[in-house]
């Protein structure tokens, strides 16, 4: 019973304050459907990629075993080329030496084959043109002599 003109307002603000609070409670109720058919289309959409990946795994394990694989195939040449390379390695070394005995060994039998060719031309040389070549030669080597030391005087 309300007959004084001020329990009117107090009635009048209770009730706006109820219509508002159940305003809000309406609103966060949609709020948290719209929240909850996200969350419902979301999980089944994790759901999906999950069986999808459960289809791929096996593929990509026996691909990544392949992968693998053929990795440690390459491991294993790369370690036998690096085998090869060092027995490379030894047998240039081998032959580098091998040309230097032979080197040593060579080059004083040539100098010595052609010091000796030298020597027969020589002699053979003397032996055709004969001694008088040798004399003629001496004489001029003589006169070259003597006419050095009259322009130096």
């Amino acid at each position: 019973m309300l007959t004084a003109p001020t329990d009117w307002p107090h009635l009048f603000f209770s009730v706006a304050a109820g219509l508002g609070v159940l305003l809000i409670g309406i609103g966060i109720l949609v709020v948290c459907t719209a929240i909850a058919a996200m969350l419902r289309r979301l999980n089944t959409t994790i759901d999906e990629v999950d069986r999808q990946i459960a289809a791929l795994s096996a593929p990509v394990a026996e691909t990544l075993g392949h992968v693998g694989g053929i990795a440690d195939t390459a491991d294993l040449t790369i370690a036998r080329l690096g085998a090869v390379v060092g027995t490379l390695e030894t047998v240039a070394s081998g032959l580098v030496k091998t040309s230097g005995l032979a080197n040593e060994a060579v080059s004083p039998a040539i100098i010595n084959v052609g010091a000796t060719l030298t020597g027969l031309t020589a002699g053979l040389r003397s032996f055709v043109n004969g001694k008088s070549q040798r004399a003629e030669s001496a004489a001029r080597e003589h006169a070259g002599l003597d006419r050095e030391s009259v322009s130096h005087e």
